[in-house]
């Protein structure tokens, strides 16, 4: 089934559709609950691509997680992991996590690549969290998400989700650094009162503010 609609991108139970071009800002302090919201929104459906960079994973554990999502998702995506061997084309390696201009560069590339084979894509970043914690100041994270993450969902036709894990030791005020991202994103979504099951979601976007109780 396509996720193309007059509304967007379809993402699982009630989180979506969600507009071309949206940015979603995910926090929280339950890294598990993270990934499942993460892998919802960045799963692509038939006719669309993703591109992920993941601080956590190796590459081939992006892909079996994004297929738990949705079928197929796994062979339509692209990752830039961060730990792991290049073991497919369409999985490449993080030199230096602290390399923000090398990361944007990389990341663009992976982004203009499947934006060559169609023009809905997906991508994300998950963790936020842990690149902040590499690097001594938090300045760049944000030149690093607008010159590169934000500025290809504003000029192609794609969403895209940075997640960040707030009991994460950044070197800095997590709290702070997310209010300071959020001036940036399009939507927030702080996902709270995790437990094994389920979680609810504080979502604050064009539309207003809204909560929603979702199951992991």
């Amino acid at each position: 089934m396509s996720s193309l609609s007059a509304d967007g991108f379809d993402v699982s139970d009630g989180i979506g559709p969600l507009a071309s071009g949206t940015s979603v800002l995910l926090t929280g302090d339950d890294a598990d609950a993270l990934e499942s919201v993460y892998a919802r929104v960045v799963a692509p459906a038939d006719g669309e691509r993703g591109v992920a960079l993941t601080t956590e994973h190796r590459g081939r554990a992006v892909k079996r997680i994004l297929n738990g999502e949705r079928r197929g998702a796994d062979d339509r995506t692209a990752v830039l992991a961060a730990d792991g061997s290049a073991t497919s084309d369409d999985i490449r390696l993080v030199d230096d996590l602290t390399d923000l201009t090398g990361l944007g560069m990389s990341f663009s590339s992976l982004a203009a690549e499947a934006q060559q084979e169609t023009e809905r894509f997906r991508t994300g970043i998950f963790l936020c969290s842990t690149i902040a914690s590499e690097i001594d100041d938090t300045r760049s994270l944000y030149r690093f998400l607008n010159s590169n993450f934000l500025t290809e969902l504003r000029r192609g036709n794609g969403i895209g989700v940075c997640a960040i894990d707030t009991s994460a030791d950044i070197g800095a005020d997590v709290n702070s650094t997310v209010t300071g991202l959020k001036t940036s994103f399009k939507t927030h979504i702080e996902v709270t009162d995790t437990d094994r099951r389920s979680a609810e979601l504080a979502i604050d976007g064009p539309d207003g503010e809204r909560t929603l109780d979702t199951a992991l």
